[in-house]
């Protein structure tokens, strides 16, 4: 790649520190120049393998050509109208497609939006107004968001939460399962029912919202026992059950939904991030009858369900079918799960190899004690790959997971080299 002269990391950070807040974090002081499939090269040149993907965004990888196409495509016809004011047939096309791929024997409906945050918060308001209630029941470790009432169904303080409340009410958190630790699913519905006797009686309580796999929180998996009960207990209470599958969802899992695992039809779904292949938009799928609980007017937004995301959207699915990657996500995922378990094998820190499809991640602990979570090395493990040129992010409540999250159209030698340079931090730092 041609290296541009007057462009380097360190002089592009310190533009960065006096022109935007520090409270926009940022992993890597890399700044990316081209990326191509599950590759990225930076301003001066270097290359990386990139096993982040954006946080989930990019799992048909960098610029994937029918992508790219469909958007140029877009790109010569219209960019926008704001659909409430002028529609276009990409937005129904995509939502009809959508709706064929919701787990449920029931009619559905979908809304788009522009970001996850947006597609929780409508999910809310759906639900509430459907129900005529109020209180909504999320997980501990669970992440929605970082809008005022997504920040309080978040279930993480540290770094999202700090120093922004108060937070909307009527918001509580249940028990996450975690084998790791001793949370079983009985502990969980517990949690549930406790809430229901010390904080809000199950008949005010209009939904209960959970990600099938824990993103932010660990990449914790949620037993499909759990959405099996919650679906259960939903259905007694006259509750609905919102899936946020923002991070699990657009096939990362291995299934195009992660909950489609379960057997569960939730009433809501959400998603996002890897929908259209690195173009922004969002989406609320569900029950028609529920999705139309709003009136004219109540749903929507100005950039929401934008024709040039709809068009990346669309590719994407066709993208998905054409090279069939649901399967190649399972087979990623057992790729890098048996690499991952061959480095736990040799490193004791390595307390736990996890996820589900391509979702996967260790966590780490000092001396393998799983009462001592490492955040530090984790963090070392992340900066020492970066400077080997492998992008990996951290996670969890303590900040001692490493996730991995590769565009599912990465080669397997390219999934082997970057394997290879995570083994190579541990053998160096561990």
């Amino acid at each position: 790649m041609h290296r541009e002269p007057h462009l380097t990391n360190a002089a592009l950070f310190a533009r960065r520190e006096a022109a935007i807040p520090r409270g926009v974090g940022q992993s890597h002081q890399i700044f990316i120049a081209r990326g191509e499939n599950a590759e990225i090269w930076d301003v001066e040149g270097r290359r990386f393998i990139d096993f982040a993907g954006g946080i989930a965004v990019l799992n048909t990888g960098h610029r994937h050509p029918a992508v790219i196409q469909a958007v140029k495509d877009q790109l010569d016809r219209y960019t926008h109208t704001c659909f409430q004011v002028l529609a276009y047939e990409p937005y129904i096309e995509l939502a009809e497609r959508i709706n064929a791929k919701a787990p449920g024997d029931f009619a559905k409906k979908t809304l788009f939006l522009t970001s996850g945050s947006e597609a929780v918060e409508n999910a809310i308001k759906i639900a509430r107004v459907a129900t005529k209630r109020s209180g909504v029941i999320c997980f501990a470790g669970g992440y929605h968001g970082r809008t005022l009432l997504t920040l309080a169904m978040t279930g993480k303080v540290a770094p999202y939460k700090t120093g922004f409340g108060p937070f909307p009410a009527e918001i509580f958190h249940a028990a996450f399962p975690n084998a790791l630790h001793g949370v079983t699913v009985d502990d969980s519905m517990a949690s549930v029912e406790a809430i229901f006797k010390n904080d809000i009686e199950a008949s005010r309580v209009a939904a209960i919202i959970i990600e099938p796999v824990q993103g932010e929180g660990g990449f914790h998996v949620a037993p499909p026992e759990l959405l099996q009960r919650l679906r259960t207990l939903c259905d007694s209470y006259g509750i609905l059950l919102i899936v946020d599958e923002i991070q699990t969802g657009a096939g990362r899992t291995g299934t195009w939904f992660a909950v489609e695992q379960s057997g569960v039809a939730p009433d809501l779904i959400t998603m996002a991030k890897s929908m259209a292949g690195g173009f922004p938009i969002s989406a609320v799928v569900g029950r028609a009858e529920v999705m139309d609980a709003a009136a004219p007017g109540g749903l929507g937004g100005t950039f929401a369900g934008s024709p040039v995301a709809c068009a990346a959207a669309l590719a994407v699915l066709d993208v998905f079918e054409k090279e069939n990657l649901l399967q190649r996500s399972r087979d990623v995922g057992q790729r890098l799960s048996a690499g991952l378990k061959a480095m736990a094998a040799r490193h004791a820190c390595i307390g736990d190899v996890r996820g589900l499809g391509a979702m996967v991640a260790i966590e780490l602990f000092k001396n393998g004690d799983v009462k001592q979570p490492d955040a530090d090395l984790a963090k070392r493990i992340a900066t020492d790959a970066a400077a080997r040129g492998l992008v990996l992010l951290t996670c969890g409540n303590y900040g001692n997971v490493i996730r991995i999250l590769v565009p599912l159209t990465a080669s397997d030698a390219l999934l082997d080299e970057g394997l290879a340079i995570m083994a190579a931090c541990f053998d160096a730092l561990a």
